[in-house]
């Protein structure tokens, strides 16, 4: 059964404020040069979850279009104001699915890799985590999720093929 932790964030000037109301599915640390560029960081943590979990308390987001991995765009939901990066939807789910910025959260360490992606790309200085399986490019999901998991993702992944979410 879905846990249905309750979980707070926002932007950086304060503009925007989200509740997510379940944890997620599969949280990814990606390290591809792609995440790199578009976090101005090593890499970036995405918590994704169903995007009909999150609530927005207050504040206006704009899309931004952007390259990813694969090549074709995905949709950057940003703040109004400071543009801060809340999440993103990719193109295999569109906008079913959102990939949380788990940085944005009011509680970060709340937040734990299921996997290290794109190590490949990392910054050679960068430690991974032990415990954490890491990939040189992605993986399986079905090796790595628990079924719970796996079933919610799957249910996203028939919607979409069914002509649900843009």
């Amino acid at each position: 059964m879905t846990k249905n932790t309750i979980r707070e964030g926002g932007c950086g000037c304060g503009a925007v404020r989200y509740r997510i109301t379940c944890d997620p599915m599969m949280v990814h640390n990606c390290h591809c040069r792609l995440c790199q560029r578009e976090s101005g960081s090593t890499s970036v943590v995405n918590a994704f979850i169903e995007t009909d979990r999150i609530e927005i308390l207050q504040g206006e987001l704009i899309d931004r279009l952007l390259p990813g991995g694969s090549g074709e765009l995905h949709t950057i939901r940003q703040c109004r104001a400071c543009g801060t990066a809340l999440w993103s939807h990719y193109p295999r789910l569109g906008t079913l699915s959102a990939g949380v910025r788990a940085g944005s959260l009011d509680d970060p360490d709340s937040i734990k890799p299921d996997v290290v992606i794109f190590t490949e790309s990392k910054m050679p200085w960068v430690t991974l985590p032990e415990g954490i399986p890491a990939f040189e490019r992605y993986y399986d999901f079905r090796e790595v999720l628990p079924q719970e998991n796996r079933d919610r993702l799957m249910a996203l992944v028939a919607r979409r093929k069914a002509g649900e979410g843009s």
